[in-house]
This record gives structure tokens, sequence and C-alpha cells, in this order.
């Protein structure tokens, strides 16, 4: 098992020391998020999980949950550009993107950078935006680049889009078409806290918001670091059989009708190395491609009209994708 911490002789790019302990940065950062989000420590890994892999992240709960305090909290803790977009039904692509505007003085159009341009993006309640608005966002999630008048414009890394929604309430809203939801690494539901966490949560906010006491913890460049580390974390050939056959299951299950793309394999396997990382291995085991395969998959997975039909429609994807879990032998 290896320690994380990075040896004299690596190339660690610009401000790295050489004795950058990565375990206990994560370690420190996941602090920080929770001393905002209560009782939530698996929620909270998984968000540093997509941030850690490369991936966007969905928060899908009800009202007043922790949705966008979470996010906020992810980017506070984070020496990293932040930027907030409220999605609304007349959000044009170009207010999030940004445009040229014609200079009178210089007689020339000078380029406006919308707030997309940002490491951390929260897209809160993105289902409230048109169709054509959410598609904005298609090319930044899946290249880190935007394409505007012909102009193709690099965003700033490391890129990562949060994004909200509320899934009991629809008035007013264009749910995500399956290549955008393809986009997201993870779907995340917050949940209800215990009654004891409520009571923290009441007492952290008696006299002041513990959001404002969270110092960032990570700079950019050990983000970018970290990311580069998660590549390297090792995943063995039976293990890798066991994620495939989980995926083929989903192709060929009477109860999908769509079932998993390239995308969404690599998304699992990239996140699982995430997963053993931050629990401070060099190597992946089973363990870290189930915990992850409803998060990564049940967003992506189109169920039967027959299937919804004796299941319902809140927990169908989930439950097919447990059943699939149940039929794949676990490497030893």
């Amino acid at each position: 098992m290896r320690d994380w911490i990075i040896s004299e002789t690596r190339d660690t790019g610009n401000n790295i020391p050489p004795d950058f302990d990565a375990a206990g940065k994560i370690a420190e950062l996941q602090a920080a998020i929770e001393t905002v989000i209560r009782g939530k420590s698996e929620t909270v890994k998984f968000a540093l999980i997509a941030l850690l892999a490369k991936g966007h992240l969905l928060i899908e709960d009800v009202p007043g949950i922790g949705k966008t305090t979470l996010a906020n909290a992810l980017a506070r803790a984070l020496e990293l550009s932040f930027q907030r977009i409220q999605f609304t039904s007349d959000l044009l692509p170009s207010d999030m993107i940004g445009l040229s505007i014609f200079n009178q003085k210089s007689g020339d159009f000078e380029w406006k950078a919308g707030p997309i341009f940002s490491n951390i993006v929260l897209a809160d309640e993105i289902n409230r935006a048109t169709p054509k608005t959410q598609s904005a966002l298609l090319e930044a999630m899946a290249e880190e680049q935007v394409t505007v008048e012909g102009v193709t414009r690099r965003l700033p890394l490391p890129f990562i889009v949060v994004a909200t929604q509320n899934p009991s309430e629809h008035h007013g809203t264009y749910p995500l078409p399956e290549s955008q939801l393809d986009r997201f690494m993870l779907r995340l539901h917050i949940g209800y806290p215990t009654l004891d966490d409520e009571r923290n949560i009441l007492r952290d906010r008696e006299t002041s918001d513990p959001m404002n006491s969270v110092e960032p913890v990570m700079s950019q460049t050990e983000v970018l670091e970290m990311q580069r580390l998660v590549a390297d974390v090792r995943f063995d050939d039976a293990l890798l059989d066991y994620l495939l056959q989980i995926v083929d299951l989903t192709r060929k299950s009477e109860s999908v009708e769509l079932g998993i793309s390239p995308r969404g394999t690599l998304a699992l396997f990239r996140s699982a190395q995430a997963m053993a990382f931050i629990e401070g291995r060099d190597y992946c085991i089973a363990d870290d491609v189930k915990r992850l395969v409803v998060p990564c998959f049940a967003h992506r997975l189109i169920v039967s009209s027959r299937t919804n039909a004796l299941r319902g429609r809140t927990r169908e994807a989930e439950q097919v994708l447990q059943d699939i879990l149940q039929q794949v032998s676990v490497p030893i």
C-alpha cells in the first residue's frame, strides 16, 4: 500500500513540495466541507471522487437538503475560481459562455467571457433552463472547451460542473436528455439528515454561518497533481473483467432499454480509481466498483416501460443495477 507521499525524484510541476502529503490534504478537505454538510461523509467523499477523477457532478434531491451548500462548501475549500449560474427559462447560452461586444472606440469586437470560464461552475437548478441553453454545456463538459463564432477557447483546469435539480417538482422544467446526463460522472442524493445531525446544524447556525469559516485547504496546482496521481492507481485485469461484465449485463437485460455507454464505462473506471486514491490505496478493489455502480450508472440507464410499471418510477434504475450486481461473481 502506498501512503501517497510524492517522492523527491518525481517531477511534480509548479510549486508542489517533494513531501506533498496527498492523503493528509484529502482528509483536511473532507473535514472542511463536513463542517457545513453534517452527517453526509459518503456524499462528500463522492463529490471529491468526481473532482479528482476529472468528472462532473449532478446533485438531485428535494429543496432545502443542502445541494447548493455542498457545491459552495467544495468551492470555498479549494483555492479555485468559482461561479454560480442560476438556470432559468430565460437564460441564454451567451449568458453562460460569453459573447463578442463591439467596442466603438477601437472599432473591433472584444470577447467577454461568461461565468463558465471558471474552475468550478455551479449550474443551479439546471433543468429549469431551455434545452438550447442546457446543450451549450455539452462541449464544455466533454472537451473542456467552448466554441463561439468559429473560435475555440480552452477552459481553465481543473474544470468541474456541479449541477443541481429537484426531481419531485416538474412544473416549468425541461428534463435533461440522455446525452446531457451521460456527461455527469456521478449523480448523488443527499437525503434528509438524522435528528442528531439536524440538531447540530441548528446549533452551528445559532450565532453565525459555518460557511464563513471554511478556508481554502488545497490549491489549483495540488488538485491537478492529485488528478494525475489518480490515473496511476492500478486496476487489475480480473477487476476490469468484473466491471465489463456489469456493463454488458446492462446492455442485455430485458429490464433495460438503453444500457451503459462506453463513456459510462470509463466514468466507473476513473471514479473507482479515485475512490481507491481517497482511501489511501494505489490499487482498486471490487468494493470500489460496487459502491460506485449506482451513483455512476443509475442516471444513464433507460429502464423499460414494463419495469417502470412493475416497480414505479422512483428507484427502478437503482434496483435493476442491484439485481445485476447479484448476478456477477466478485473476483477473488
